[in-house]
């Protein structure tokens, strides 16, 4: 008798363990494509950039242990539909499309597409790109945009990344790039030696947002959002940002 009573309080002592174990030590899976400096990139096997310091600063804000991990910019999409992952970070614009199969966090960044072409093109604007060759990373708003304005023509080459798109330009393969603002102007600044530039075109590319991604219906988003909300107030976010822009950013935007 004593035996089985002994024993059902080791089963009883070892449930419990089991059970506050999983409940307090779990720890969040996020996902991103770390090809997309100045966001996320790799040093050596660190993936670094403004989205991982970013993440960082939030995640310790909203007190959730968590693990960044590279996928890849297709099957990131794919481990969030499938829930391997947690949610993702990875310069990902809100847009009503996405909504559809996602939930997003409040916004982090305001980004704008932008034209990267070589030194002495005619390029002065987005329509001047209509009949030409023109690379984008696949699945983005720059695909997005071009295909808008000119639809699904075969002069809009896509790249599983835009160190791919900008690596066609530098071959020759096309006449321009189209990719977010901050991508397009940190490899110009990078890489003088190039000989590039940047155009901007306000008037055909619109503004957007990046945000955080989750699976539809997923857990920690208020959470999250509540952590993004005191990072951006109370000076954390302006420090990560001027360390990998270099100027101060218009975090009013962001509140709107």
């Amino acid at each position: 008798m004593k035996r089985k009573m002994k024993m059902g309080l080791i089963g009883l002592s070892a449930a419990f363990l089991v059970a506050c174990s999983s409940g307090s030590g779990d720890k969040l899976t996020v996902g991103t494509d770390a090809a997309y400096a100045p966001f996320e990139s790799l040093d050596g096997e660190k993936i670094v950039g403004f989205d991982v310091d970013l993440l960082d600063a939030v995640m310790k804000e909203a007190g959730l242990d968590y693990e960044l991990t590279n996928k890849g910019w297709d099957p990131l999409f794919i481990a969030l539909q499938n829930e391997e992952v947690d949610a993702g970070i990875s310069a990902i614009t809100i847009n009503d499309e996405r909504k559809k199969s996602y939930d997003f966090s409040s916004p982090y960044f305001e980004s704008i597409n932008m034209i990267l072409a070589k030194e002495g093109t005619s390029i002065k604007s987005a329509k001047d790109l209509e009949g030409m060759k023109v690379s984008v990373q696949n699945g983005t708003t720059g695909q997005e945009a071009l295909e808008k304005m000119f639809g699904k023509s075969e002069n809009i080459k896509k790249y599983e990344n835009n160190v791919l798109a900008i690596q066609a330009l530098l071959n020759g393969e096309v006449e321009a790039v189209v990719a977010d603002n901050a991508v397009v102007q940190e490899y110009e600044k990078n890489n003088p030696d190039k000989k590039l530039v940047t155009i901007s075109d306000k008037e055909n590319f619109d503004s957007e947002f990046y945000g955080i991604i989750f699976p539809k219906d997923g857990e920690h988003q208020e959470e999250i959002n509540k952590a993004m909300k005191k990072v951006i107030d109370d000076g954390k976010y302006a420090e990560i940002y001027k360390k990998w822009f270099g100027e101060e950013p218009n975090v009013d935007v962001l509140k709107q």
